[in-house]
């Protein structure tokens, strides 16, 4: 597990995910055996990744990368690194034979993507990508409305996504300051379009267009130790997106934003009879039977509560973490020697998007999606 130094990396990959499953006494597999797990962590800061270790009791850890790949009883190479760092160290994993799971985006730019996705298929390795917004109980619901064809013909999906990250001045920054600069692989339509992609995909098809508009909204930004730096990625995108069938999705990116929703990030589902509204764990719905009759009347104050005219779509089952179901998901098909669903080719589509809705926003154009050929 390579990056779990980091707050991603820690909290959802190795404390969430892998410590919880080795806990549970490993993955179930369909045969009714369990497949164990026992993590070795990797990265550069010695102190650091010697304290997790101590914290958690685990006997394994280093900062020799090569000598872990090198290693014949390790079967899965875990990145969570920074994306510039990625490519390298992934390369590496898959020559030396180890299935991968990797955080996203998977590579910087698109070309070393496909090189990766391509990479990993001739070498045979199970190789997936963290998926993790469609793991969430709130999109699960939201998935599970789509299958049941809640919505009839699916006409348009909304986004909103973000919240204020301080500038780092007089409250510390939530977020890392390599985020705002491009030169360090920074953006956010680089960090949230990948996510985004996956997600239409997995609710709608295929994106065939762009049009975005990606700005820095916050010019000037103060760093971890307190020195001021210019942001020189994008702190807020603005995006169109048509997916197969004729449908249009809507989504807003921004780290200069102030919250007025339920969750940080929201999707609202538009159908011809229904339609629904799911954020991280919530899903509400209406049906077109139950649809008020509103009218525009703007010379009297609204006497319609429209958030209590929709119903709430319950769990039906127990959804578990994301990240750790994901996880699950893979090592069941590291354990079968099948493909996983979300593969390589799945991250550079998602690396793809974010290169042309950068395109779109530089050359102010509406911008058509190829499709990758390995």
């Amino acid at each position: 597990m390579n990056g779990v130094t980091g707050r991603m990396g820690y909290r959802q990959h190795l404390t969430r995910s892998i410590l919880q499953i080795r806990e549970q006494g490993g993955v179930l597999l369909p045969d009714g055996t369990r497949l164990g797990v026992e993590p070795v962590l990797v990265g550069r800061n010695e102190d650091r990744l010697r304290e997790i270790a101590q914290r958690h009791q685990l006997q394994h850890w280093t900062t020799d990368l090569s000598a872990v790949l090198d290693d014949p009883s390790i079967d899965v190479y875990f990145d969570a690194q920074v994306t510039a760092q990625r490519p390298a160290a992934v390369k590496n994993a898959i020559a030396a034979g180890k299935h991968v799971f990797t955080e996203k985006p998977t590579a910087p730019t698109l070309a070393e993507a496909v090189e990766l996705a391509s990479l990993a298929r001739e070498a045979g390795v199970v190789a997936g990508v963290v998926h993790d917004k469609i793991y969430l109980p709130g999109l699960v619901k939201l998935r599970r409305l789509v299958e049941e064809g809640f919505f009839g013909r699916a006409l348009s999906l909304r986004g909103e996504f973000g919240y204020w990250v301080f500038e780092g001045d007089v409250q510390p920054a939530q977020r890392p300051s390599w985020n705002y600069r491009a030169e360090d692989g920074g953006g956010i339509t680089v960090d949230m379009y990948s996510h985004w992609n996956y997600v239409m995909e997995n609710l709608l098809g295929t994106v065939r267009a762009v049009t975005a508009k990606a700005v820095t909204h916050i010019p000037v930004r103060w760093d971890e130790e307190g020195l001021e730096y210019r942001a020189t990625a994008d702190d807020a995108a603005y995006g169109i997106f048509e997916i197969e069938g004729g449908v249009i999705a809507q989504i807003n990116s921004s780290w200069a934003v102030r919250v007025h929703r339920d969750e940080l990030v929201e999707f609202q589902l538009d159908g011809t009879l229904g339609s629904a509204v799911a954020g991280l764990r919530r899903c509400v719905a209406q049906q077109r039977s139950q649809t008020p009759r509103p009218v525009w009347n703007p010379d009297l104050p609204a006497t319609e509560q429209f958030r209590a005219q929709w119903l709430e779509v319950p769990d039906n089952a127990d959804l578990d973490n994301g990240f750790k179901v994901q996880w699950e998901e893979f090592l069941c098909d590291v354990a079968a020697g099948r493909p996983h669903r979300h593969d390589l080719l799945s991250a550079a589509r998602g690396v793809q998007l974010a290169e042309l809705a950068l395109k779109s926003s530089r050359e102010g154009r509406r911008v058509e999606i190829p499709e990758i050929a390995l």
